[in-house]
């Protein structure tokens, strides 16, 4: 009964969200309520865990977070009429339970940082103008501060809210698609059969089929989980020290994050925050992407020499008949949604709407070539509840942050800290990024990439434009420096988990997955130093050029950082070379 219950909502989610790419024009009041409805079971009931206060509390705050929806959504006209002020006792509790049912559903998704963070910022948007000094507001009244953030689109309705509906579920939908007939397998094959031979070809196939797979899933921990379930036994079992083979995936699953065209979200908020087309982001992203991942595959073949680690086995690497016989199951949806985005004027998600029918077309087979009705509808039921789970998470992480975005929006809180940066930066740029880099360092501790990338953003992005930085490099900037926190302690979260996977201590994998992710600490100074090369579409050599010079950068400062034999002063002048190639020799 409870798997048929969920079951049958993942069908409702996956169709509400896929009928979205082509119903027309719904209303924001009505979709976007409608879209956390479908949310709520799946973070308080699906997984009931606790005792008896922790299921009944998630059971009742379920049906009051359903019953305060329903009501926006059947009084939608007369609620437009207000402007966002609230009338009534009825609108006030109706405005306090749907900001609580959002908060906690944030709580057991992920944690309690995000939740905390949004209810300082209600504090302050409630309280603020008791602060002395700048940072105090002149207040607003309650029924405004409430109803802009409840019953308008200017909090939990706002449009981040609107990306989550209508672009992220819908590839969230395309990659658990992918993911559950042969696609994985198909990403692995090819992985393996380029890059196994080579020195290290296990750990090398680790980056390869993570760069693959994370960029239609665009979440480090379901890279970890999916890749590293399959490379991490291969690695140990060729021998390689356990530390090392959960730093590779580490790094490598974090990747995905900045690998187009999921880039875990953050694409789809870019264009709803720069108003660019999606298109101009991946292009953009592009580049820098393959940086990082060369700077893993060099400190990679580093650390092998160091081990005097070799390549797979000849009979370990999958045969052609593998590799055409799964790789198709990837390739066609994929090579399908790159096609309408960059060949057609269609939205991205109604490229991502004709990849999933692809996609979920090829589930009636397999690599055999075997039909089966049965085998379909297992792999169908499991596609739907996994993008109906992950859709939940990804709308409790976006929603929530949507509060202390509106709040900051309706204060200028914003404002505020952005002339505090300048101040402190002395209004040099650098010293701009770097302050905007250790607050993206310390926000993403605990709060999804997503969410952090979304909060420093507002607060520093005005900042460094004001600096003379272009609103597209200050957004690609804030968003790598917020996956900071993924391989660099006391958090890594990925660290965390790949260590765990590999049965080993967790610090030894933390000092090795620095080294190996330095293109996560240097790739966005150098294209703020080198910004042709987030431009391709604009001068394609040029780009090109720069992703030889700041790629030749970071392959000698991997050697300064491991040795692997090498003498300190060869090592030392590595690095200075390494840097000198990334940031001096002209900018381009």
């Amino acid at each position: 009964m409870r798997r048929g219950f969920f079951s049958l909502l993942a069908l409702v989610s996956v169709g509400f969200h896929l009928w979205l790419i082509f119903a027309g024009l719904i209303p924001n009041l009505v979709s976007r309520p409608l879209h956390l409805m479908l949310a709520l079971p799946w973070v308080f009931l699906a997984a009931e865990s606790g005792g008896p206060f922790s299921r009944w509390s998630g059971r009742l705050l379920c049906l009051a977070g359903l019953l305060a929806c329903s009501y926006i959504i059947v009084n939608l006209e007369s609620l437009d009429e207000q402007y966002g002020s609230l009338r009534g006792p009825l609108q006030y509790t109706l405005a306090i339970v749907l900001i609580l049912v959002v908060l906690e559903m944030a709580r057991r998704a992920i944690k309690l940082a995000l939740p905390l963070v949004a209810v300082t910022a209600l504090a302050y948007g409630l309280f603020g103008q008791y602060l002395p000094g700048e940072f105090g507001h002149p207040g607003i009244p309650v029924n405004s501060f409430l109803g802009t953030l409840v019953i308008a689109e200017g909090g939990i309705w706002g449009s981040l809210t609107g990306v989550s509906v209508n672009v992220v579920a819908v590839f969230v939908i395309l990659g658990a698609f992918v993911g559950a007939g042969e696609g994985g397998a198909g990403f692995m094959a090819l992985a393996t059969r380029l890059a196994g031979r080579f020195r290290a070809g296990a750990a090398k196939v680790s980056i390869l089929s993570s760069a693959f797979f994370g960029s239609i899933s665009g979440s480090a921990s379901a890279n970890v989980a999916s890749t590293g379930a399959i490379t991490l036994p291969t690695m140990k079992r060729l021998g390689y020290p356990p530390s090392f083979a959960a730093a590779v995936e580490a790094v490598a699953s974090s990747g995905g994050q900045i690998m187009p065209p999921l880039m875990g979200a953050g694409a789809f908020i870019m264009v709803e925050l720069l108003r660019l087309p999606y298109t101009a982001i991946m292009a953009a992203a592009i580049l820098p992407a393959l940086l990082f991942f060369w700077a893993s595959w060099t400190g990679v073949d580093r650390f092998a020499k160091g081990y005097g680690l070799k390549g797979m086995a000849r009979e370990d690497l999958p045969d052609r008949r593998t590799l055409l016989t799964t790789v198709p199951f990837f390739l066609i949806p994929f090579g399908l949604l790159l096609a309408v985005l960059f060949l057609t004027g269609y939205t991205p998600q109604f490229a991502a709407g004709l990849a999933i029918f692809a996609a979920a077309s090829l589930l009636i087979t397999d690599r055999n070539g075997t039909f089966s009705i049965l085998a379909f509808l297992r792999r169908f039921e499991g596609a739907c509840n996994n993008a109906a789970r992950q859709i939940a998470t990804i709308a409790a992480i976006i929603i929530c942050a949507g509060i202390v975005i509106g709040v900051l929006h309706m204060t200028g809180l914003g404002v505020k800290v952005t002339s505090v940066i300048i101040g402190l930066s002395g209004g040099h740029l650098w010293g701009a990024l770097l302050l905007t880099a250790l607050a993206c360092l310390i926000l993403g501790m605990e709060v999804p990439t997503t969410a952090a990338y979304v909060i420093c953003v507002s607060v520093a992005g005005p900042a460094l434009q004001e600096l003379g930085l272009p609103a597209l490099q200050a957004h690609l900037f804030v968003f790598w420096y917020a996956l900071l926190s993924t391989i660099t302690p006391p958090v890594c979260g990925t660290v965390f988990i790949a260590a765990g996977m590999a049965n080993t201590p967790w610090v030894p994998v933390a000092g090795k997955a620095m080294r190996l992710g330095l293109g996560l600490y240097l790739v966005p100074l150098a294209f703020v130093a080198n910004p042709a090369l987030i431009a391709p579409n604009v001068n394609l050599p040029l780009a090109l050029l720069a992703l030889v010079k700041i790629g030749l950068g970071l392959w000698l400062i991997s050697r300064a950082l491991i040795g692997a034999g090498d003498a300190l002063w060869l090592r030392l002048g590595a690095g200075a070379a390494g840097m000198a190639a990334i940031f001096a020799f002209g900018v381009i």
